[in-house]
């Protein structure tokens, strides 16, 4: 169907997989040097705030999932809160139908701080500031643009142009940042080295005092109490499922880690039974994805997991959508996906500890709105995830986390070992294409190469709040074989054909053998790589 793939890369010894070279690279190196996989994670993380700072950066959030090598499984899950006064009053007062994606309205508290500060609490063997000073000392140098890099400055050129941090780093002069250029930014560096020695001080000291003040001064009604309140993350449970005889661990709301929980649950058994990448088997992938968008749209918040989430996982409910499925008898109702910036990394060390890590900006560059003097980008998540709707259970109001598009994912056997572990960005892409890859993995016995590069397929629309009600397509990469594509033109999909890995993500994979044997890839749809140390 594609070109083949690269082979994947092999370890006896530990394995990270990032989307960018230059991460991998340093997640690799604290491997080599005896780190753990959380402190690879961890120098992975900070590497990516400048390798791909339009997908990632310290004021976004951040999620992971951790298997112990005692078989135990955790999660962090960093996301804030909206502004205190961010009641639905005040944004009818301001004549909106919607929360802007752009600017101080748009911005949620970051999550990304507290969550690396307790994912660091949890088992990292090495320092913040040994961790992080490599990053550090690449922002104050200037990390050369990218090609990634300078399409997302184009891409965002007018918002970019009208942020004084942004326009001091990415188009200086009026000029768009060009491939190769140095990008010096010692004003985030300096916020590294801060940010390594007291995280949280992120939340309640003088970084925090200039994001609440700049806040204001554009309109958003923080109070800086919910900011203060943003340092709070401890470690969770992760959500768990089974699929194929294995146990999938996700991460848990305001994550839609459950949504492939359901999709899973609507699709076992049914999956092996098609051969791969046949038309068969996406309709079903795509009709399970369909329903499990409508449930979101429904009935999901992140406040109201009985009624929600947990509802949805029922038992009960979940046999009535398989019949459903089965008879092609599924409700339809408004839904809507749109595309995000993301990115996210791999890592499994020698012991068996292995970590999926996920963090973003919501959409490219975030708020496209900088906290003065720090060289830090604010998100978008609240325009992003928070609805308008009077009593919606994902209705903006104060001290409620707007629903996220970011999950990760662990695959455990019964007894806990190990057996593979991986995650991709891509908004509302993210639940559909996570699953896919745990089909191509535990379904068709692909290895990670072949699961990563195969034709990706997208139901749209799905949740995000700036596109609800869009028509329903069915987008699938040129990859996938003409007579597929008829095959489901008649079974009643309205195909949107996309360029060869054109669909986009950036999926990271690592399996292991029943030898131990590490084998890992990333994905073609980026420069990424995985990097295998013995």
């Amino acid at each position: 169907m594609n070109a083949a793939p690269r082979p994947p890369a092999l370890s006896a010894g530990g394995m990270v997989s990032s989307s960018h070279p230059a991460a991998s690279l340093a997640g690799a190196r604290v491997l080599a040097d005896g780190g753990n996989a959380i402190d690879a994670t961890l120098a992975m993380a900070g590497l990516t705030w400048l390798t791909l700072p339009g997908q990632c950066g310290i004021g976004g959030d951040a999620f992971a999932v951790v298997r112990e090598p005692d078989g135990r499984v955790w999660t962090v899950n960093g996301s804030g809160f909206g502004p205190d006064g961010g009641t639905p009053d005040f944004y009818a007062g301001q004549g909106l139908t919607a929360i802007p994606l752009d600017g101080p309205l748009a911005v949620a508290v970051p999550g990304a701080p507290a969550a690396l500060a307790a994912l660091h609490d949890g088992g990292a063997t090495r320092s913040l500031p040994e961790l992080w000073e490599p990053a550090a000392r690449i922002a104050e140098q200037g990390l050369p643009c990218s090609a990634r890099t300078a399409g997302d400055v184009g891409e965002a050129a007018r918002a970019v142009a009208a942020d004084p941090g942004l326009a001091e780093i990415y188009a200086p002069h009026g000029v768009a940042a060009a491939v190769g250029r140095r990008l010096p930014q010692p004003a985030l560096a300096a916020t590294i080295r801060a940010l390594a020695q007291h995280p949280v001080s992120f939340y309640t000291g003088e970084f925090a005092e200039r994001a609440v003040a700049a806040l204001q001064a554009g309109g958003a009604p923080f109070s800086g109490d919910e900011w203060a309140a943003g340092a709070q993350v401890t470690p969770e449970r992760a959500v768990t499922g089974r699929y194929a005889g294995a146990v999938l661990h996700q991460t848990p709301l305001p994550t839609p880690g459950w949504m492939v929980l359901q999709q899973a649950a609507l699709c076992d058994g049914v999956l092996a039974a098609a051969d791969w990448l046949s038309a068969a088997g996406i309709d079903r992938l795509a009709r399970a994805a369909r329903l499990s968008f409508v449930d979101r749209f429904a009935l999901c918040g992140s406040d109201n997991r009985r009624d929600g989430a947990d509802y949805i996982l029922t038992a009960e409910r979940l046999d009535a959508q398989r019949r459903d499925l089965d008879a092609r008898t599924e409700v339809r109702g408004p839904i809507a996906v749109a595309a995000g910036d993301t990115t996210s990394t791999v890592a499994v060390d020698a012991d068996g500890r292995a970590v999926s890590f996920i963090h973003s900006l919501a959409f490219t560059f975030g708020a496209k709105f900088t906290v003065p003097g720090t060289g830090v980008v604010l998100n978008n998540r609240l325009g992003r995830g928070a609805y308008l709707l009077p009593g919606h259970p994902n209705e903006v109001k104060p001290r409620r986390k707007p629903l996220h598009t970011l999950n990760a994912w662990i695959v455990t056997d019964d007894a806990g070992a190990l057996k593979h572990v991986g995650n991709t960005p891509g908004g509302d892409g993210q639940v559909q294409w996570n699953m896919q890859l745990i089909s191509h993995l535990l379904d068709h016995g692909r290895d990670p190469a072949e699961a990563v590069a195969a034709p990706r397929f997208t139901v749209f629309p799905g949740s995000d709040a700036d596109v609800v009600g869009a028509p329903d397509e069915l987008r699938v990469e040129a990859a996938l074989p003409a007579a597929v594509r008829d095959e489901l033109a008649v079974l009643g999909h309205r195909l949107v054909v996309q360029p060869d890995h054109g669909a986009g993500g950036s999926a990271q994979l690592i399996s292991v053998d029943e030898r131990g044997v590490l084998s890992g890839a990333a994905d073609p749809r980026q420069e990424g790589v995985a990097l295998g140390v013995d």
